[in-house]
């Protein structure tokens, strides 16, 4: 049985824990592991959650039973308009993929988003990721392709997604 609880400072160690089990499987065919490591340490530092977290990001944790499997990342995109929100991280154990806990994590992003003011849930997707096919399958749509300098020479390259929420 899945449960979803919303995450807090307390849980600034929990969710690293879960992107560095994540991430591997994620990225691992599409980026280096060079890269994989900078990205984990320039998003899921510590103080890069911390300040996330500080800074307006909802974040989400999925449970099955009583074991966390995976989380989520989302806020309003400009914080003085609420109707458009971006979805900034979804992640699952690998040992959770194909059995619904994304989409039940993505659902509730999108009730928690909804109750907000949101009318559009955007994101950025790697344009080589296998989640891709996911989102489509959801309803999100591509509107761009983004290449994003991140820094030490590594990239980004993405697409830009967006899903219409309905009322």
């Amino acid at each position: 049985m899945h449960s979803i609880r919303r995450a807090g400072i307390d849980d600034v160690e929990l969710i690293r824990a879960l992107a560095h089990d994540t991430w591997p499987d994620a990225y691992g065919k599409i980026l280096t592991q060079q890269q994989i490591s900078y990205m984990l340490e320039l998003m899921y530092s510590s103080k890069a959650l911390t300040d996330q977290m500080l800074s307006g990001h909802n974040f989400i944790i999925v449970y099955e039973d009583e074991k966390p499997v995976g989380f989520a990342g989302f806020s309003p995109k400009n914080k003085n308009e609420r109707s458009l929100f971006r979805l900034h991280k979804l992640y699952v154990l690998p040992s959770q993929q194909g059995k619904g806990t994304g989409k039940l994590l993505l659902n509730e992003v999108i009730r928690l988003s909804q109750a907000s003011g949101a009318m559009a849930l955007e994101l950025n997707v790697n344009r080589h990721n296998k989640a891709l096919h996911f989102y489509k399958k959801i309803g999100f749509q591509i509107t761009r392709e983004e290449d994003i300098d991140i820094g030490e020479g590594y990239f980004m390259n993405d697409y830009v997604m967006l899903l219409e929420l309905r009322s």
